[in-house]
């Protein structure tokens, strides 16, 4: 719950402007770990067999609500 918490609060910051929320669900099932963005899935920990990193994670959201906007640090390697 510690890392769903702090990912949140990564992407609440990351996307003031484009993310009304972020809902966390806790699961009857351990580890499960999905983010999705109105029911569509964007990462799955069971299918990619690890956590998604943060960077990753704002891309993943970025590309699907706002592709032009800049990430800034996480855009560069």
């Amino acid at each position: 719950m510690l890392r769903a918490a702090y990912m949140a609060q990564e992407l609440l910051s990351t996307f003031t402007e484009d993310v009304h929320g972020v809902l966390l669900i806790p699961s009857e099932t351990a580890g499960k770990y999905t983010i999705s963005i109105d029911q569509l899935p964007l990462f799955d920990r069971k299918d990619m067999g690890r956590f998604p990193e943060i960077k990753e994670l704002k891309q993943l959201i970025r590309d699907h609500i706002k592709p032009d906007k800049d990430l800034g640090h996480s855009e560069r390697k």
